[in-house]
């Protein structure tokens, strides 16, 4: 026999799959074997009974199952059964020749675990043409899983990546002993992951600068220009005294550094606890909230161009008194755009309303109602900065 035009080009790397035939006839495993071979299959091997045929998957899992339905000892629906009871082989194609031709008989076929039916006897247009199915698709299957644990792994390895470069609690805990403000932050990460990041740069005499950087886009690109940009913001340490300089070199730097089309909403500014004010610049982040002790919430201006647009922008410097006893919240734009998709009208009644019930801890209050109001899955990153100088929880 020479393969005819019927067989046609394989659409996929199946040749060098390994196909098992299990049959209790000798000529049928002959026949079988040598149509596989003649359209150019080069793995395949042989059982006659159900007992040698789990033997051999036990020792290699095949492709792809040709098996007889009735054999003596173990027939084709109790080996079908077994390996279905095994998660190792729930996915494995089972290709089962039969000269049943009831419908109770196929039926019980399909609920012992078979993919599909061949009838006998074997057509050997029909035969090929199942076996490059299901070869296809168990090939297709394998390149997506492999595919996908790629990206998981590519995400958890993103994942410990932001977790590092967050400001340790030591760190924290520094800050607050040389300027009196507590830094807390809440950070819900996607299930691909966001560009989403924040941190802070120690400066001279208690002020600290703090940066909020939402990079646009998501899954591991986007955590991967997020980590370069960290590297730039850090790189510009000489400039952090002055927000709306630091913005302008950074966003200059971004321009030659990201792609076409990458750019990253920023939020950068220096508290100075001393002199009572947070002097700050944005680049299309969102506005700082401000939280007065027994006063409604002051929001602050955040406008500009995103980073990494165009080259010689500018950016200007604003700023928010930061007196004793009084709060400022730094959040991500994807916070804003879940409010929003939620029902919710903006942030600020929701932190007053959560603020009015807060038993204790206010910065609890405030992430347990923004959790409440986002969701349990969310499809951005969410960070809040929270930077507290009430001098405790209430």
């Amino acid at each position: 026999m020479t393969a005819g035009p019927a067989d046609g080009a394989l659409r996929l790397p199946i040749r060098d799959c390994h196909v098992l035939v299990v049959d209790d006839t000798d000529f049928n495993r002959t026949l079988i074997g040598a149509i596989l071979e003649e359209a150019g299959f080069t793995d395949i091997g042989y059982a006659k009974d159900g007992f040698e045929a789990l033997e051999k998957i036990a020792q290699r899992t095949p492709d792809l199952l040709i098996l007889d339905i009735m054999m003596p000892g173990m027939d084709g629906f109790e080996v079908c059964r077994r390996l279905r009871a095994d998660h190792a082989y729930a996915d494995l194609p089972v290709l089962v020749q039969t000269a049943l031709s009831s419908s109770d008989d196929r039926n019980r076929a399909f609920a012992a675990g078979t993919t599909d039916l061949i009838s006998k006897p074997l057509d050997r247009a029909e035969l090929l043409a199942r076996v490059r199915i299901h070869l296809e698709n168990r090939v297709l299957i394998r390149s997506l899983q492999t595919y996908r644990a790629r990206v998981e792994g590519e995400l958890a390895m993103a994942h410990s990546m932001y977790e590092h470069l967050l400001p340790s609690a030591a760190l924290r805990d520094g800050l607050e002993c040389s300027s009196g403000v507590a830094v807390r932050s809440h950070t819900v990460l996607s299930s691909d992951m966001g560009g989403d990041l924040w941190g802070v740069l120690r400066l001279a005499e208690g002020r600290f600068g703090v940066f909020l950087l939402d990079m646009a886009g998501r899954g591991v690109s986007a955590a991967l220009n997020a980590f370069r940009m960290h590297t730039l913001i850090h790189e510009l340490s000489d400039l952090a005294e002055d927000p709306a300089a630091f913005l302008t070199e950074l966003n200059d730097r971004a321009v030659r550094l990201l792609e076409l089309g990458e750019h990253a909403a920023v939020l950068y500014g220096v508290v100075d606890a001393a002199a009572g004010r947070f002097r700050y610049a944005g680049a299309a982040g969102t506005a700082p909230l401000l939280l007065l002790p027994g006063g409604a919430p002051v929001l602050g201006d955040a406008a500009g161009l995103p980073v990494g647009v165009a080259a010689d922008t500018r950016y200007e410097a604003r700023e928010l008194p930061f007196a004793a006893g009084a709060t400022l919240m730094l959040y991500s734009n994807a916070v804003l755009d879940a409010l929003n998709a939620s029902a919710h009208e903006s942030l600020e009644p929701l932190v007053r309303q959560a603020l009015d019930s807060a038993a204790g801890d206010r910065f609890a209050a405030v992430t347990e109602a923004l959790e409440r109001a986002l969701g349990e899955a969310p499809s951005d990153d969410h960070t809040l900065v929270w930077l507290d100088r009430t001098g405790g929880a209430s």
